[in-house]
């Protein structure tokens, strides 16, 4: 065997800490992403991959009047040249381009499947064609005239623009969404002409804040419509912070029928909604009895969207249909708004609108004097080549004897005329035919049109006010090309405020009507049957427990349930456990203290009023609707001290209260001797030494009182029976003889 040749000596070996290797390597990959992928230019309004996309099609001369070539070679040229990624993402990006209901203001004119708002994919690359609008025309013009910077591309074989000259303001009238590294960018799309009558007042008043300017711009403008439903000042502060949110709701109407029926038209659907899955989803809900309102869904769309909701009867407010619809499915979404865009294609920040319209008006002005300072060294060029073609034609004899004559004619000519070699060049160089038009007349006419232009020029690039009257000409022109009166440009979002509805009407509607029986056990543990249960005896409690009470109720009801703490809390009947099983504590669905326990538990009616009390016999008269909290915690009603807790409730129906105490003693004084209140500690209903208050009722001296013995029979007695009890409110009263000895009246609030 041969030798084997050792190893080459390894090259210079530098240790690097591994943290301070992997920040470095990530921010560069931060900075990428941010600034060549993910995050749009404020100038034009464009990621690279659009701008590709665009500067691509152009070479291949697809302007909008053109014939359209197949998708597979724009996607082909594009990534070979400037866009070495995936051919399917170049493709994804086109085809978000010529979508009406994604872009709206389309760059790209799409022929062939380009997809749907169903949701639908769009046809291969191989089948589709595609070409410029003139809304990417816009963005285009001035390319050649060196209105932008170009650069290199990926293999330094070709250049491609660092910026389109954007002679439209396409960051907000089409909008962006992008994730990055550490930050995202969502900016919905507005109206184009709205825009520009806005850049037109930050032309006349540089310094105007982006308050100033919703007098133009009112909001979004979506390619799909619908309808805001947001206040104009959180729109006002999302403009001006440039972060925020537009609650965007469907446009819907409703169309009558045969015999009073109707139905719901929805027409147009919020912003990127996939038109199928919210049909679906709106069929889920359905299924799963969470919009009991609705009786069925189905899309009659064609080429407009046309979605119709059945109600489930025509009695149905159709209000509140669809409430019940925009709180649980798409046909509201939210779009954020997030301002955050490259500025000179450079730094990351979150602008305004005065600062984002600001960026386009500046780099408008740069690429006007780009392509001024162009055009100023093409006429100063030709009007040195007219002043040789006319030394020319005035001696064009003695020209073509020294062509003729000379071996080296072109100094032999600058010598003789004084010519400079850019004429001498254009002399040489021109044709035999075209010596019968160097007419002096033609020669001295185009070069005074082009002194008087260069004039012009001369004058824009020396005065700052000249070049911003340009700017606004040419925002003029866009603002005309796509006014309200024009298809394109006319405002498919809408602004309303949202209805208000009454929050109970809503929470009902979402939940199906059917009858319940509500069982509650005496340790706290509540259940719902199905129907309204008249005979329990077959019930089953846990181990040392039983019923204690049950009342009919149905799934849309409200319960109220009065705590020791006294608080009022209020439970959804639907949100009960079944029948099945023991049921759960009530303590499972409120924040009830540790120490506190239920005292009573009933359907909350409303418009009622109530006596309660305390184990101290202080008490008042409160209306049921000042119950009635919104949160777990409950609603502080009537204020009591640890040991004294709230004791005794009791429904006024009726002119005499009796109070009876631990003590088995009795008053029974008249109801207006006590007062009404919302919240607080009450007064004194009845006087004790060492006892407590044990029940209160309520009833009508007409009638007499009435209770339950401890066999659950009915006793009453009538208001002479009762004379020896009568009194007025704080009296101690007398001993109860006949009444239960367990001090309760057994009269429970339903």
């Amino acid at each position: 065997m041969g030798k084997r040749t050792p190893p080459p000596e390894p090259a210079e070996v530098h240790e690097v800490m591994l943290r301070d290797a992997l920040e470095e390597r990530y921010l560069a990959y931060a900075l990428s992403t941010i600034t060549g992928r993910a995050l749009p230019d404020a100038r034009d309004g464009l990621k690279p991959v659009h701008r590709r996309i665009l500067y691509g099609m152009r070479l291949l001369n697809l302007n909008p009047t053109a014939v359209p070539k197949k998708s597979a070679k724009i996607v082909g040229d594009v990534m070979g040249s400037f866009h070495p990624h995936g051919d399917q993402a170049i493709y994804d990006a086109m085809v978000r381009l010529a979508q009406n209901f994604s872009s709206r203001y389309p760059l790209v004119d799409g022929q062939g499947n380009f997809g749907n708002i169903d949701g639908d994919n769009p046809a291969a690359y191989r089948y589709t064609e595609a070409r410029m609008t003139d809304v990417a025309r816009l963005l285009l013009e001035g390319i050649d005239e060196d209105g932008v910077e170009f650069k290199p591309t990926y293999d330094s074989t070709a250049k491609e623009p660092v910026v389109l000259p954007g002679g439209f303001p396409n960051l907000l009238a089409n909008g962006a969404q992008g994730i990055a590294v550490g930050m995202a960018t969502s900016i919905p799309p507005h109206n184009a002409a709205e825009l520009c009558d806005a850049a037109l007042h930050l032309i006349d008043k540089p310094d105007a804040k982006s308050k100033s300017l919703l007098k133009w711009v009112k909001g979004p403008d979506f390619p799909t419509g619908g309808i805001v439903v947001d206040s104009k000042e959180s729109i006002a502060e999302a403009y001006v912070t440039g972060r925020g949110s537009f609650r965007v709701r469907a446009k819907w109407e409703q169309e009558e029928g045969a015999r009073g029926t109707w139905v719901v038209v929805i027409t147009e659907i919020p912003y990127l909604v996939q038109k199928s899955r919210l049909v679906e989803k709106i069929a889920e809900l359905l299924n799963e009895k969470k919009l009991p309102l609705v009786g069925d869904v189905r899309d009659e769309s064609a080429e407009d969207v046309r979605l119709v909701i059945e109600p489930k009867s025509r009695a149905v407010d159709p209000e509140l249909l669809m409430e019940s619809l925009f709180r649980l499915s798409e046909l509201e979404s939210r779009i954020p708004l997030n301002l955050n865009v490259l500025i000179k294609g450079r730094i990351p920040k979150v602008v305004g609108l005065a600062e984002c319209l600001r960026e386009w008006l500046d780099h408008l002005r740069d690429v006007l004097i780009r392509r001024s300072n162009y055009r100023k060294e093409q006429i100063e060029h030709r009007l040195e080549v007219l002043g040789g073609f006319l030394i020319a034609y005035l001696n064009i004899d003695k020209v073509i004897k020294i062509i003729r004559t000379e071996d080296e004619p072109k100094p032999v000519l600058i010598k003789t005329f004084k010519l400079t070699e850019v004429q001498a060049e254009a002399i040489l160089n021109m044709r035999l035919r075209n010596l019968r038009k160097l007419e002096e007349m033609e020669i001295r006419g185009e070069d005074k049109e082009l002194r008087a232009e260069l004039k012009g020029i001369k004058g824009i690039l020396a005065s700052e006010a000249e070049q911003w009257t340009k700017v606004g000409e040419q925002v003029r022109k866009v603002r005309d090309m796509f006014g309200s009166k024009t298809p394109l440009g006319k405002r498919r979002t809408q602004f309303a405020d949202a209805p208000e509805h009454d929050l109970a009407a809503i929470e009902e509607a979402f939940v199906e009507r059917e009858p319940v029986t509500v069982v509650i056990s005496e340790k706290g543990w509540v259940r719902t049957l199905k129907g309204h249960v008249a005979d329990l005896s077959g019930l089953t409690f846990k181990t040392d427990d039983k019923l204690d009470h049950a009342f009919f109720a149905e799934t849309t009801s409200k319960l109220l349930a009065f705590g020791t703490n006294g608080k009022f809390y209020s439970l959804d009947v639907a949100k009960l456990p079944g029948g099945r099983g023991h049921g759960e504590p009530i303590r499972m669905f409120i924040d009830l203290d540790q120490d506190a326990a239920i005292v009573s538990t009933f359907i909350n009616k409303g418009g009622r009023k109530f006596l309660i009390a305390s184990g101290e016999g202080q008490g008042f008269i409160v209306n049921e609707d000042d119950c009635v909290g919104n949160t777990r915690k409950g609603k502080q009603v009537l204020n009591v001290e640890v040991p004294n807790e709230a004791r005794a409730i009791a429904v006024v129906a009726g002119d005499r209260v009796a109070v009876i105490g631990t003590n088995h003693k009795m008053v029974i004084f008249p109801l207006d001797q006590v007062p009404e209140m919302a919240r607080g500690r009450g007064v004194r209903l009845q006087k004790y030494l060492k006892a407590e208050l044990s029940d209160v009722a309520v009833f009508d001296a007409k009638e007499g009182l009435s209770w339950k013995d401890s066999a659950g029979r009915d006793q009453s007695m009538t208001t002479k029976e009762l004379s020896d009890w009568n009194g007025n409110r704080a009296d101690a009263g007398r001993l109860a003889h006949g009444l239960p000895k367990s001090n309760k009246f057994g009269k429970a609030v339903e």
